[in-house]
């Protein structure tokens, strides 16, 4: 028997039913479901020191149990001192079980250990159907060691679904357990 993640199980056996009759799709196929999670960071100060790009590409490997790459300049800013193709970020994509079981550390122990965590904010969808959601510190993730590390960083989580629209991909968020604002 293979392994299925706690997440995944849920979608499949409650989500799906639960959106398909409150939206009233004729078809399961109609309903919306999680297609990948790109966590990505960028690294300002990787111009001047190469290090720091090793350190993010460490740290979100650790975060997500999956090898992480680092992002390249698209174009020269002569007042950032940058050249096209320096590394300047990094980032990871996560598809499948990986990406259940990331969201569900996010869900149940990351998010919980935000100070004065009061929910995610809503305003962060794009019209069609992706969220995006910001976050201040890397060390409210369990794996990243405290001691070792060296600058506290944010990161940007962006959630791609199939939902057509931003009401559609927010109950299938809340659903999975992202605890959204009250108003």
């Amino acid at each position: 028997m293979s392994y299925t993640p706690r997440l995944k199980k849920e979608y499949n056996d409650r989500i799906v039913a639960s959106l398909k009759e409150t939206f009233s799709y004729s078809s399961v196929m109609q309903v919306p479901k999680l297609e990948k999670i790109v966590i990505s960071r960028g690294v300002g100060a990787a111009v001047a020191d190469k290090k720091l790009i090793d350190h993010a590409v460490d740290e979100l490997t650790l975060i997500t149990g999956q090898k992480a790459v680092a992002t390249l300049s698209k174009k020269d800013v002569a007042t950032f001192k940058l050249r096209k193709g320096m590394p300047i970020g990094a980032k990871v994509t996560l598809r499948g079980e990986r990406m259940y079981e990331f969201l569900d550390r996010l869900v149940t122990t990351a998010l919980p250990r935000v100070r004065d965590f009061q929910g995610v904010k809503a305003s962060g969808f794009d019209g069609r159907g992706n969220y995006t959601l910001g976050i201040t510190e890397q060390i409210i993730f369990p794996e990243i060691d405290i001691d070792k590390v060296n600058r506290i960083n944010g990161m940007d989580i962006t959630f791609v679904t199939s939902a057509a629209t931003d009401q559609e991909a927010k109950s299938l968020l809340t659903e999975l357990g992202i605890p959204f604002k009250k108003n």
